[in-house]
């Protein structure tokens, strides 16, 4: 089966919709798989009619992690071991940066690589009954694709410990409440959760977004000064953007603004 058919990608208006196709095997990555979603987020982010990208899994399921059998195989007692995992954590590292803003969409599993996907993307909402966590200690391995990094931002030091030391598994209900996800959902009314979202995201500023995105995520980096300088350097830059001048306009003509992105 050629990769494509294991990542599909699909435009349905200005959503960008990515598909891990390989529900026979919980949809398992490779690293081909991972290398075709990377080109997916660089085309997403070249094309301007696209405002938001929604990663999910067919069959009922997000992804359990990499596919160890190839790992087996190939990988584990090899020196190109370390290659997969700096593969992987470049790819990730590129989703989290990328331009258009992403959700992921987790029904199942989203356990080991999935689990690396999903804390990847700026947005995530659970299925309630989903089973979510870290899992490579269970297997005596180590999640090299940002769980050391972006999850204790997220849930905090003990929580993080709790999470990635015991490999326990969380209910997307619970990872609502531990603020792993921003929503968890039942399974009947995922997909209209999902697509509420997706719109709040989908009819802003493609230029104020990224900009916000880009703020946002070097907060977590850098102390108060600095901040206070990129806050100013935002605005600035805002202040002679053609959206703001568009969304002010559109605001005192009563009418609904016409992003261009610039």
């Amino acid at each position: 089966m050629a990769v494509e058919d294991d990542i599909q990608f699909e435009r349905d208006g200005n959503i960008a919709r990515v598909w891990l196709n390989r529900p026979w095997k919980k949809n398992c990555v490779t690293v081909p798989i991972l290398n075709r979603l990377d080109e997916i987020v660089k085309e997403v982010d070249a094309d301007p009619e696209l405002k938001v990208l929604v990663l999910r899994g067919r069959g009922n399921t997000f992804c359990s992690g990499f596919d160890l059998d190839s790992l087996k195989a190939d990988y584990i007692g090899s020196t190109t071991a370390a290659d997969v995992a700096e593969i992987s954590a470049k790819i990730c590292d590129n989703l989290y940066r990328a331009k258009t803003p992403s959700i992921s969409v987790i029904e199942g599993y989203a356990t080991a690589g999935g689990f690396e996907l999903m804390i990847s993307t700026d947005f995530a909402i659970a299925e309630d009954d989903a089973r979510i966590g870290d899992f490579h200690i269970r297997r005596a391995l180590f999640g090299g694709a940002g769980p050391i990094y972006r999850v204790p931002r997220m849930i905090g030091i003990r929580k993080t410990k709790e999470l990635m030391m015991t490999g326990k598994l969380l209910s997307g209900k619970e990872c609502a409440e531990w603020n792993l996800v921003n929503a968890s959902a039942p399974a009947d009314e995922l997909d209209k959760t999902v697509d509420e979202f997706a719109a709040l995201l989908s009819d802003k500023s493609p230029f104020q977004m990224n900009l916000t995105k880009s703020a946002i995520d070097r907060s977590l980096d850098a102390d108060t000064e600095s901040l206070m300088v990129i806050e100013r350097l935002s605005v600035g830059v805002t202040l002679q953007s053609d959206d703001a001048r568009e969304g002010v306009s559109a605001f005192l003509e009563k009418r609904d603004p016409v992003w261009t992105g610039r």
